[in-house]
């Protein structure tokens, strides 16, 4: 089974940036989807974004230009940069892997899951 790790979260502002991590034990980024999900508090997870091995991304709506997923297939690692944090992206975001395609709405779907990373958004 893959290991997959998430860091980068932490307290910060409205208006703010983080910068997310989830490094694979195996080196799966190369050819496997990569997802981002997160879970609010009494919520169900939303995907947030996902980039496919050939690294072609979507964005959940709420995105709105504002996050950015990418991928270092030589460090098996992948990100997600969020700018212009709103108190409502508040929640555990967990890194989610799979073969084949890339599903943002049907967590289901997916068979590797990171513990997540807490994000606060609060002033």
């Amino acid at each position: 089974q893959v290991q997959l790790v998430e860091s980068g979260g932490g307290l910060v502002r409205p208006g703010g940036s983080l910068r997310l991590s989830c490094t694979a034990s195996e080196g799966i980024v190369s050819t496997w989807c990569m997802t981002w999900f997160r879970q609010a508090p009494g919520k169900g997870l939303e995907g947030v974004a996902y980039i496919e091995a050939s690294g072609s991304t979507h964005y959940g709506a709420f995105v709105k230009d504002r996050f950015t997923v990418s991928k270092d297939n030589d460090k098996n690692t992948l990100y997600l940069q969020m700018d212009s944090l709103k108190p409502e992206d508040t929640a555990n975001y967990r890194c989610a892997a799979r073969e084949g395609y890339c599903y943002l709405t049907l967590p289901s779907k997916y068979y590797n899951w990171g513990q997540g990373t807490q994000v606060t958004v609060a002033s």
